[in-house]
């Protein structure tokens, strides 16, 4: 683990009894388990694309259309050209979201697939989160969907012969209500299929029940009617579910809210309705125990059924070929869980990544140490600091606490300023242009040792306009049939290049290519880190709350990075601290900076007192990484 060093100045307060050279090391958590799970892949990007949209040609657009009207990417659609120009942008790992089978509304019973209600189906689509089949992949992506595990296959080797290791959800926390596995191996038995209905809890039931009342759908809300008030032959505002089982996000009721996830039910993990545990407690000292010790903690040990279930999943889509999991909501499911799975798969394949959505500050520790999660998301900190600055809510000072809160664990925070779940940078609803994620990202990309995820078309500056049906604007819809303007220009029928791009999209492009490769190749980018911002607020000439900046280090690799958050021209003088210099062992002198991320050069001066700066003209909405050369 790197190790981080917090400057904290004088405030104006304590100035007599504290020099401009006082530091101290960031150390909140002194006793943080080291190199147990730490990265496992050095700084990794992982491109993530909803599957379903990214070959999607149709312009048609129209909202609730159907794929005859709108069309749907296929796995097809990924050919060699698309992946190696994925990778070439510097992507490591591809994450095909939506690629399970999942509830949809589309007649595919001439392939055995029971046909799906609206009536608990978003969208037309289908939420990637409501899994049908544990098995099995999406029959909408194939091109024969009698055919659509081997058409995966097929996918993931050429996704591997382009250079990129594939991501695939897993969703413990919920199925779709209408769950049947088709294609499961012989001797695995459906969720559910041995239940005792008869009661609310038990341990081996993987559902919970509300025994005696069946399930009604949700009262409609807001006008909405499932496909927008479309007939079909199963709209009848019901759902035969008797007796009515728990909803997905925890709803007890037998007739759910429309604001529930009414289109999924809960998994029972072996937690009792009044929280209490029905499993073995994993002991604390095992936050200090690698994944080996944590299997065999479990060996001997009797599991709920749930957890031996996704233990066959996991075991069943290794063996396929995928090489790394994103777990959905996985704050829901208890870390004693995580321990047991997590483990497993690693003395399967230790090469396995394991990326945990959670948004519960409170538990990240718990979830890397003892639930053996390698990443974990860094929406509730990083993200949220970096859009309230972009937004021109806050400034960036409070990215420094944040920074220094994530002390120990920072490289297993997953970065990103875009997902499925968040809305487009160049959405009006968030920063309305994507230039205002230039310095975003490049502090994003570069603050830790952690991945770096971007959303396709993210690099093109995709805005996410347009009503979809259930997908609103802003962000690019998950649940309906629909094509991504960006994407369909740069797909330029199959030729995957910048041809029908804009000059401003080429040039988005070529930042994301450049940052990201820089990225996963700087070895100072997994190395030391020394906050540059507090010093130069007090230190630093015309340096405010719209810059932020630090230095980043491993043996001779030496870098300087520095945001400008604000639209106009800036020009700084950032200042370097003693502790910097003398860390770098420079001598006094002028050394040139060389900017890695466009053509450049700057020149930095020590001076005899050990102290440096650096005279720069910042752009607006702009970057710069700049490497020391001795």
């Amino acid at each position: 683990m790197k190790k981080f060093i917090q400057l904290i100045l004088a405030s104006s307060i304590a100035a007599s009894t504290l020099t401009a050279c006082d530091t101290k090391t960031a150390t909140p958590h002194a006793d943080e388990p080291q190199a147990i799970n730490a990265s496992i892949n050095g700084k990794p990007v992982i491109y993530q694309v909803m599957t379903r949209l990214f070959g999607n040609t149709n312009p048609t657009n129209k909202p609730w259309g159907t794929i005859e009207e709108n069309g749907v990417g296929k796995f097809g659609d990924f050919t060699p050209k698309a992946l190696t120009e994925i990778r070439a942008l510097g992507a490591d790992y591809i994450w095909y979201t939506g690629a399970l089978h999942h509830a949809v509304v589309r007649d595919y019973t001439e392939f055995g697939i029971a046909n799906d209600d609206p009536d608990v189906v978003k969208g037309r689509a289908g939420s990637p989160y409501a899994i049908k089949d544990y098995y099995s992949v999406n029959p909408d992506l194939a091109d024969d969907p009698s055919k659509r595990l081997e058409e995966f296959k097929a996918l993931i080797e050429r996704s591997h012969n382009a250079g990129l290791k594939v991501i695939i959800d897993i969703v413990p926390n919920h199925v779709a209500r209408n769950y049947q596995s088709l294609d499961k191996p012989e001797g695995v038995r459906d969720f559910g299929a041995d239940d005792d209905t008869s009661v609310a809890y038990a341990r081996d039931n993987n559902f919970y029940y509300v025994p005696g009342e069946p399930f009604r759908v949700p009262v409609v809300e807001d006008g909405y009617q499932p496909l927008n008030g479309e007939a079909h032959d199963l709209i009848d505002g019901e759902f035969s579910e008797v007796p009515a089982k728990w909803t997905g996000n925890g709803s007890r009721a037998p007739q759910p809210q429309q604001g529930d996830w009414y289109e999924t039910v809960k998994i029972n993990f072996g937690v009792r309705p009044d929280g209490s545990h029905d499993f073995a407690e994993l002991p604390a000292d095992y936050a200090q125990k690698d994944y080996r010790a944590h299997a065999q903690f479990w060996a001997d040990k009797d599991v709920p059924s749930s957890w031996k279930k996704f233990r066959e999943i996991t075991d069943y889509w290794l063996t396929f070929g995928v090489d790394g999991f994103r777990y959905d909501m996985s704050g829901m499911v208890p870390v004693e869980f995580w321990s047991y799975l997590n483990s497993g798969i690693k003395m399967q394949k230790p090469d396995t990544l394991l990326l945990a959505e959670i948004y519960e500050p409170e538990v990240y520790r718990d979830y890397i140490h003892l639930g053996k999660m390698d990443y974990l998301y860094d929406k509730v900190g990083t993200y949220d600091a970096i859009r309230a600055v972009m937004e021109g809510k806050a400034g960036t000072d409070p990215l420094v606490d944040i920074q220094q809160s994530l002390y120990g664990i920072e490289d297993h925070m997953l970065r990103f300023m875009e997902n499925h779940d968040e809305q487009r940078i160049g959405s009006p609803e968030f920063a309305g242009s994507p230039r205002a994620g230039i310095p975003a990202m490049v502090v994003s990309a570069t603050i830790s040792g952690a991945p770096t995820l971007v959303y396709f078309g993210q690099e093109l500056g995709e805005p996410g306009t347009g009503d979809a049906g259930f997908g609103k604007t802003s962000r690019t819809t998950i649940f309906d049939y629909w094509s991504v303007p960006t994407l369909r220009r740069w797909n330029n029928e199959g030729q995957f290049n910048s041809e029908n791009l804009s000059e401003a999209e080429k040039s988005l492009r070529d930042f994301y290519r450049q940052l990201l490769n820089f990225s996963h190749q700087s070895p100072a980018l997994t190395g030391e880190y020394l906050d540059l911002h507090r010093h130069n607020r007090e230190y630093g000439e015309n340096y405010g709350e719209q810059q932020y900046s630090f230095a980043r280090w491993s043996g001779d690799d030496r870098l300087l990075v520095i945001a400008n958050f604000a639209d106009g021209e800036r020009a700084t003088t950032l200042s370097l601290p003693k502790e910097l210099i003398e860390a770098w062992q420079l001598k006094p002198g002028k050394y040139t900076l060389t900017n890695q991320l466009q053509r450049g050069t700057s020149e930095m001066t020590v001076s005899n007192d050990l102290t440096g700066s650096v005279a720069l003209d910042l752009s607006g909405l702009s970057g710069q990484i700049l490497k020391v050369t001795l």
